[in-house]
This record gives structure tokens, sequence and C-alpha cells, in this order.
């Protein structure tokens, strides 16, 4: 099936969850009902999910394993299902259908696993079936990991040469300073080329709320962009933040080649 366009669609952990770190179904529903609504008017959209770590720290509690890195692919093993349930019975109150696509970094390599891979993105669209892919955490270790899952969104845009990457996060976009001071603007955008670095400041992080931050968040919108995929940093809370940019409003970050 031909679409009008084609869009990849990152939700980061901090969307999806409360200063608790639960996960939030509402904003779940918005976002789906958003995808559902793009589906009508004939865009389709595959999304990158976070939250698999969260979910399962959810479903374990606090784990007895000394090994981060262990501790990190019990958790995500364990949520990965629980998110796909999620996904699954809220695409299907709003009549549709997903699947599970989990890559790992080596995937992405010229060879037999990339054609694989191709052929499922392509197979599951032509159906009108949303693939949501998140990383392979039960077995990615250092070499074969993605820095977070904005580079997954990244690779897998420019896997189907997608019309659009829209990065979901907790903040409206890049600003010239941390968003919470005084005088601090948000930035509408940025080309392919532009420094960025002296308006980036990180926040740091608990071990299950996700590995990124605007740095990275950044640094792989620019080179998305540098492929002529204009990519957007957006505000993943605000109901129909996805509708709104395809639509051209002026909402987010925009990062184009030039």
């Amino acid at each position: 099936m031909k679409y009008k366009q084609r869009i990849v669609v990152k939700v980061g952990t901090n969307v999806m969850t409360n200063r608790d770190n639960r996960i939030v179904r509402p904003v779940l529903r918005n976002l789906v009902s958003q995808v559902a609504e793009l589906y009508e008017r004939d865009i389709i959209t595959t999304l990158v999910s976070s939250g698999s770590v969260i979910a399962g720290r959810e479903v374990l509690g606090k784990s007895q394993i000394k090994d981060k890195t262990q501790r990190r692919q019990v958790y995500s093993a364990i949520g990965q299902p629980r998110m796909m349930r999620l996904y699954y019975n809220i695409f299907h109150d709003f009549g549709m259908k997903c699947a599970q696509v989990l890559p790992t970094k080596r995937d992405f390599n010229p060879g037999i696993h990339r054609e694989n891979m191709i052929n499922c993105y392509e197979g599951l669209l032509s159906e009108g079936v949303i693939p949501i892919a998140n990383e392979d955490d039960a077995v990615s270790v250092t070499m074969s990991m993605f820095s977070d899952n904005d580079e997954l969104a990244g690779l897998v845009a420019e896997l189907l040469n997608v019309d659009k990457l829209i990065l979901l996060t907790d903040t409206d976009g890049l600003y010239t300073g941390h968003p919470d001071d005084a005088g601090t603007e948000l930035i509408k955008h940025v080309t392919s080329n532009d420094d960025v670095d002296k308006f980036i400041k990180e926040n740091g992080k608990g071990e299950a709320e996700g590995r990124g931050g605007m740095g990275s968040k950044l640094d792989f919108a620019q080179k998305t962009a540098a492929k002529n995929i204009p990519t957007f940093i957006a505000n993943g809370k605000k109901p129909n933040v996805i509708l709104d940019i395809i639509e051209g409003k002026n909402v987010g970050t925009k990062i184009t080649l030039n």
C-alpha cells in the first residue's frame, strides 16, 4: 500500500511516566489516538518506544542483581511483553494492529539482517500494521547497543526513508538555556550544521529513566536531518502534538538540512 506520508515517532520513557516513574496509560492512549487519526489521513507511523525497563521494574520491584547491565537486561525482558500488551490493547481499542520489532545495532549494518529488517517493516506497513521498535535489551551489550532510542529512531527513519522523524520528550524542544530558567527561550529552528552545544544542559537520570538527554537527541536529530529527513523535537505530553507537527503548526524545535 502506498501512503501519502510515512513517519517515525519516538516516545521516550520520560513522556510515558509520571514523577514516581510509573507508566501513565492515558499518555499512551493519547499517542495511539493520534497515530490512528493519521492512519485515517493516509499517513502511516512507525513507533520507536522506550519503557520496557520501567515496565519491568514495576513488576519485579527492586532487583537483587548487582551487575547493572544484567539488571537492565532482566528488567527489559520482563517489561517488554508488558509494554506490548499495553500497546496491543490500546491499538485494538482504535481498531488497529501493532507489531513488535526488536533490533540490535548490528542489524543495521549492510547485509542479510538489514535486508530482513527492511522486508519485515515494509510487510507490516503494507498491511497497515504499526511497527513498534525498541532495542533488544535482553541481548544488546556494549558493542551492539544503541546510545539510546533516539539513535534507533534515526536509523529506522533512514532505513525506511520516511518523510518526517518526530522525537517526543518531556520538554517543548531545545531551549537557549535550562527550560526552567528565567528568560530562556525555545529555539524553533536548527539546521543540521548548527553548533548548538552551548544551549544544552544535561539532567541526571536514574537507572530506569532512559539513557538519552537533549544532547544526544539533538546529535541524532541533526544526523537524520542531514539525510534530508526533517526532524522535530517536541513535548509528547501535550495533546495532539504529533497532529500539530504534521499540520505544520509552530510547535517544538524543527531540525532541517539547511
